[in-house]
C-alpha cells in the first residue's frame, strides 16, 4: 500500500495571471482507506470530487494528497489595498512615536507582510483553471499507482519464494515422517527393556496406536499444501486481494503450530521453526497488498 507520485506544471485561469501548481500523494500502511486532503483555499470546494477520485484509485492505505500553488515565475504575485497599507503604515507609525520615537524599525516590511494588504477580492475558481489542477492531480496519482505496481512486482515475487520455501519445507517434513512411528516405537520398547519393566504386550500396542494417532501429521501436511496452493492462486488474481491473502496465512499459521507440536521429532521441529520464520516475513509483506 505504500507508494508516491508527484506532479507540477502551469496551470492558467481563462482570465488573469497563471499558477504554479504541485501535487504529492504519498501512502502508508493502513487497513482501510484513510484519506488526508490539503488543498489551497480557492479548490477546497472540490474537495469531495477529489475524495471520490483519490477513494477509486487509492482504495486503501494512509494516503496524504497535498495540492499547492503559488504565481507562475514572471508574473506579478500580488496587488495590495494601497488604502489598507496606508492606514495600518500610521497606525504602528504612531504606536511607534508613542512607545519609542528613537526605535529603528522597517514598518514598511512588515505592514507589507500582513496578509490583509493583498488586495484584489476574492478570487474565483473558473472551469479552465480547475481542470488544469484536476489533470495534474490525475497525473500524480498515474505516478503514485506506478510506484505501487512497481513495488507489487517485486512484493510478488519475493511473496512466491517464501510460499515456495514453506513448500519445500514441508516436503522435509514428510521425508521425515516416513518411519517416524517405527522409530517411536523402538525408542519405547528400548526404554522399557532398559527398565526391564514388563508389560502386557496387548496393552501396550493399544496404548502405542493411541500415542501414535496423536503424532499423526497427515492432515495438516494436506491442508497446508493446501493452503500454500491456494495462497499462490491468489496472488494471481488482478483484484485487490490483500485482505484474503491475510487469511490465508493465519490458517497457513494454524497447520504450522499443529505440525509443530505433534512433531515429536528435532529435525522435524527445526523445518517447523523455520517454516515459521517464512510465514511471519510473509504476514509482514501482505501488509503491504491492497
Amino acid at each position: 500500500m505504500t507508494g508516491f507520485g508527484r506532479a507540477e506544471g502551469l496551470v492558467s485561469p481563462s482570465s488573469g495571471p497563471g499558477k504554479k501548481v504541485t501535487v504529492e500523494v504519498r501512502s502508508l500502511n493502513s487497513k482501510q482507506l484513510d484519506l488526508f486532503l490539503k488543498l489551497p483555499g480557492l479548490y477546497r470546494e472540490k474537495d469531495t470530487e477529489l475524495r471520490q477520485l483519490l477513494t477509486e484509485q487509492v482504495v486503501r492505505g494512509k494516503c496524504e494528497v497535498f495540492v499547492s500553488s503559488e504565481p507562475a515565475p514572471g508574473t506579478q504575485r500580488s496587488n495590495f489595498d494601497a488604502a489598507l497599507v496606508r492606514s495600518y503604515y500610521d497606525e504602528l507609525k504612531s504606536l511607534v512615536q508613542t512607545v519609542d520615537p528613537h526605535a529603528h524599525t522597517d514598518l514598511m516590511g512588515f505592514v507589507l507582510r500582513m496578509p490583509e494588504v493583498h488586495s484584489g477580492g476574492r478570487e474565483e475558481l473558473d472551469a479552465v483553471e480547475w481542470a488544469g489542477v484536476r489533470s495534474l492531480i490525475e497525473e500524480a496519482v498515474r505516478g503514485f499507482i506506478s510506484f505501487r505496481e512497481n513495488e507489487g512486482a517485486k512484493l510478488l515475487t519475493d511473496l512466491r519464494m517464501r510460499c515456495d520455501r514453506i513448500s519445500t519445507l514441508l516436503n522435509e517434513v514428510e521425508a521425515q515422517d516416513g518411519g517416524r512411528a517405527e522409530r517411536t516405537r523402538d525408542r519405547i520398547q528400548g526404554r522399557l527393556a532398559e527398565l526391564q519393566a514388563k508389560v502386557d504386550q496387548d496393552r501396550f500396542e493399544q496404548e502405542l496406536v493411541f500415542y501414535l494417532e496423536k503424532m499423526d501429521i497427515n492432515e495438516e501436511k494436506v491442508r497446508l499444501r493446501a493452503h500454500c496452493s491456494y495462497f499462490h492462486e491468489t496472488l494471481d488474481h488482478e483484484e485487490q486481494q490483500g485482505r484474503k491473502l491475510g487469511f490465508i496465512t493465519q490458517e497457513m499459521g494454524r497447520e504450522i503450530n499443529t505440525l509443530g507440536s505433534k512433531a515429536n521429532d528435532a529435525i522435524m521441529q527445526r523445518n517447523v521453526v523455520l517454516m515459521k520464520d517464512e510465514l511471519e516475513k510473509i504476514k509482514e509483506q501482505v501488509l503491504n497488498v491492497l
